[in-house]
């Protein structure tokens, strides 16, 4: 029995009771335990967005420059984008369950090491240690929330992602009223959350083990992989397409959540906490988009979806390096309610592409996306040292016209 097959019975299974293994059988979907996947992504992103958030702190305190910015985020998201397909590989044909709450204590211990590091290189290792704990989590929660999505694959992603990014959302509104009041040492005090999300993990990871399609695998020591519906050459040339797409979008999306925050504050001399403010927005914008996009996808087929959310962002990104404070604010919160419901639908997408590579398929698409929203951020530091930082969001509007290219990808819903 594959994932795809395993994950789209109703799971209706008599096992041990609890707010963990309570099956919604009407529905086809295990709610409790979406909701729990969805909750710990709200506490482990929400931690990993205070590394950003503080960078104004880290920069005034360790005088540091835009390159060297672009760095920290650089050595998070490499370690979380590198490692994500890898893993994904290997717990496609050996699953662990319970490797959940090992990456979130992983993510703590980047925590702790983050309030007490008192060097630029420590603040770097402190990064990579949360990145690790992110490359783990992100692609077997998505597995998990796939099997107990009872088929509504769209919507059991959308309501796992809207809990990463309403976490990333709260994550610059908690350092702006808890650590640039306190000062860096404030950030173990989220340690709390991260205790909080092992504990449901490991609730999330006994219902894994108990799944039917785990106890499918149990004395087999590899699973059948169902072939893609299209040739291997459509395939490749789809996923490159996809890859296309995810630099498009997670490019400008770091423009805005690693350098919005100085933008404002440098063009409008606004103070650091109305700053935070206002990337809270943006960010509150970018969690509503996530979670309207994978249910609209599972109604109206995930092309459409990809196409509106990228390209339709681009006017919008176009006037935002032009606008007012007030248009400033109302344009980044439409760009990124319209980006964001691409996520959802392209990782569906792609695990439609490659059936029964789950693990493999979410790593590559979260790694790719933490990846390049790294390697974009190093880039833009280096831009905004040399040319300024307004020079940053003229040159980024155009990315979002690299969505054109989603007229390449196969429909692959009709061939399914």
């Amino acid at each position: 029995m594959s994932d795809e097959t395993a994950s789209a019975i109703p799971l209706a299974v008599p096992i041990s009771s609890g707010p963990f293994e309570k099956p919604v059988a009407e529905a086809g979907t295990t709610l409790a335990i979406l909701m729990s996947l969805s909750f710990c992504h709200l506490l482990n992103d929400m931690n990993q967005s205070l590394v950003p958030a503080i960078y104004p702190i880290l920069k005034e305190s360790y005088h540091l420059d835009f390159g060297q910015v672009g760095l920290i985020t650089l050595a998070f998201q490499l370690t979380a984008s590198l490692l994500q397909p890898v893993v994904g590989m290997v717990t496609d044909k050996h699953p662990q369950p319970f490797s959940l709450p090992v990456a979130m204590a992983c993510s703590l211990l980047g925590l702790l090491l983050l309030a007490v590091a008192h060097s630029y290189p420590l603040i770097l290792v402190a990064a990579a240690m949360v990145g690790v704990g992110s490359s783990v989590f992100h692609p077997e929660s998505s597995r998990v929330a796939r099997l107990a999505s009872g088929g509504r694959y769209g919507f059991a992603q959308s309501l796992f992602q809207v809990g990463g990014s309403t976490g990333a959302a709260i994550g610059p509104l908690l350092a702006a009223f808890i650590v640039v009041p306190r000062g860096q040492g404030s950030v173990a005090w989220f340690s709390a959350a991260a205790l909080l999300a092992i504990v449901l993990l490991a609730g999330v990871s006994s219902w894994y083990a108990r799944h039917p399609a785990m106890l499918a695998r149990r004395g087999r020591r590899s699973t059948a992989i169902p072939p893609s519906p299209l040739p291997r050459s459509t395939v490749i040339g789809a996923l490159a397409v996809i890859l296309v797409l995810l630099f498009s979008k997670n490019v400008y999306t770091s423009s805005l959540s690693s350098y919005y925050t100085f933008y404002l504050i440098q063009k409008f001399q606004v103070p650091v906490q109305t700053a935070q403010l206002m990337l809270f927005a943006f960010l509150g914008a970018v969690a509503a988009g996530t979670f309207a996009g994978g249910p609209i996808g599972d109604r109206f087929g995930r092309k459409p979806v990809i196409w509106f959310s990228i390209v339709g962002a681009f006017p919008f990104a176009l006037m935002l390096p032009y606008a007012s404070l007030g248009w400033t604010v109302v344009l980044s919160i439409l760009i990124g309610l319209i980006l964001a419901s691409a996520f959802s639908a392209i990782l569906v997408y792609a695990q439609e592409l490659l059936p029964g590579r789950v693990g493999l398929v979410a790593g590559m698409v979260f790694g790719f996306s933490f990846g390049l929203g790294g390697l974009g951020a190093a880039a833009l530091g280096r831009i905004a040292d040399v040319t300024g930082i307004e020079t940053v969001y003229r040159v980024c509007s155009f990315l979002p016209l690299i969505g054109l290219m989603t007229a390449l990808l196969p429909d692959i819903e009709r061939k399914s």
